[in-house]
């Protein structure tokens, strides 16, 4: 039997009804975003919109091409193995000397450390220039953990640094991964 390519990938988007015992709790104004039945896990403001890119998750204020910021996940299924010695820093910091962007300021690399997974994260400030030259700030997370390991991106102008940074304080602070949903109905959850 041939195997389908990855580019051919076919996402599906269900929705369940709850039950009225269910677990499922975010802070007031946002909703659970989960992925692949537990793969990954995060919060985002409940009235973004949400578009669903070929490898990729995309949440954003408004709708394009009216929106002013972007949050985008992606994750892989890695095989078994102790990824503990995986250097998440230096990958990170690849990943920052390669952007294309005009970076005029880099921030320091941050690490969080999960009970099953190790997060470090960073920012960019770079002068967008597709209309008229405006800084805008794009922080980049790498996380690692229960043999999945996600990407999360989140662009947005500078001149909204106040309200937006609280939106990715929450999204790294509810980040979980590979804890498998059994029942997204109750949004029971145990270790495969």
């Amino acid at each position: 039997m041939a195997k389908r390519k990855k580019s051919n990938l076919q996402w599906i988007k269900e929705t369940l009804e709850l039950k009225p015992d269910h677990r499922w709790e975010s802070p007031s104004g946002y909703k659970i975003f989960v992925a692949d039945r537990g793969a990954v896990r995060l919060n985002v403001p409940q009235n973004w919109v949400f578009e669903l890119q070929e490898k990729s998750f995309k949440f954003m204020d408004k709708k394009p091409p009216n929106d002013d910021c972007a949050l985008e996940v992606s994750f892989n299924r890695l095989p078994p193995r102790d990824w503990s010695l995986f250097p998440l820093k230096s990958t990170l910091k690849k990943v920052i000397e390669d952007d294309s962007r005009n970076v005029i300021a880099k921030g320091e690399i941050i690490t969080l450390k999960r009970q099953t997974a190790k997060i470090v994260w960073t920012e960019i400030k770079f002068i967008d220039t597709q209309e008229e030259p405006r800084e805008a700030f794009s922080r980049i997370c790498i996380g690692l953990g229960s043999n999945v390991q996600c990407l999360i991106t989140f662009d947005y102008w500078a001149d909204q640094a106040e309200q937006l940074t609280p939106i990715w304080d929450e999204v790294l602070r509810s980040l979980t991964l590979g804890l498998y949903i059994r029942d997204p109905m109750t949004g029971l959850a145990f270790p495969d």
